[in-house]
């Protein structure tokens, strides 16, 4: 009996997400592979989930977020999803932003952004000058500055359910002495934070790795189930 009734409440727990639909949208110079951990416990989980490549360093931060999430919507909707979540890394954040503040999104559901630069980065800052800066980094990259001009500053608060897990070790010394303060090796606490966040927390993990750690995966579930994170003092 008591197998009987894991199976049946196993059963019960996947149908009740079948019908939620989740968006990944991975970060600037990666790909949807980057993104293959979570999309892997998210179907576990029961998600339908849409892990959408697009060509990051070949637009910008306005025409990707247009054909990026795009894509996954027409995915969530032809399967007729109750709800259509969204889980980012890095710039992916900034364009479901980017997006949502042009278009509505009829049954959006919550959003879990991992290390985006909300507030801009200092990097872009202070490398975006060099030489090769934008042929590695692309147009969208050039627009990711601090500035009130850069996209990040210009996209207001959120309007919208959104969890972040910002990192605190940094793999990348050279740039962490360009960010102030404590980062995650691209992205510094401080900019991380979005006005009107639903909670935010802070993790051990680096920037270019997050999306692959057990725990981070757990707390994005836990996010998108019950709307805080699992260490949330929200």
């Amino acid at each position: 009996m008591k197998g009987l009734l894991a199976i049946t409440l196993l059963l019960v727990s996947m149908a009740s997400h079948s019908e939620e639909c989740v968006i990944l949208l991975h970060g600037l110079a990666r790909t949807a592979s980057s993104m293959s951990d979570i999309e892997d416990r998210l179907t576990d989980e029961g998600y339908k989930v849409v892990n959408v490549d697009y060509p990051s360093r070949d637009g910008t931060i306005e025409e990707l977020a247009e054909l990026a999430v795009s894509e996954g919507l027409a995915h969530c909707n032809s399967a007729e999803s109750s709800s259509i979540h969204f889980v980012t890394h890095s710039m992916g954040g900034i364009l479901v932003r980017q997006y949502l503040s042009q278009n509505t999104i009829e049954k959006l559901g919550r959003t879990v952004m991992l290390g985006p630069p909300n507030q801009g980065s200092e990097v872009v800052d202070k490398l975006g000058e060099m030489p090769g800066f934008e042929f590695i980094n692309g147009p969208a990259g050039m627009q990711l500055g601090t500035g009130t001009h850069d996209v990040p500053q210009s996209l207001g608060p959120a309007n919208f359910e959104v969890g972040i897990i910002a990192g605190t070790r940094s793999i990348n010394l050279i740039l962490s002495v360009l960010i102030p303060d404590t980062d995650d090796g691209k992205v510094s606490l401080e900019s991380a934070h979005l006005e009107n966040e639903t909670d935010f927390i802070e993790m051990p993990v680096t920037h270019p790795f997050m999306m692959h750690n057990e725990e981070v995966i757990d707390n994005v579930v836990h996010f998108l189930k019950n709307g805080v994170f699992m260490d949330s003092q929200v």
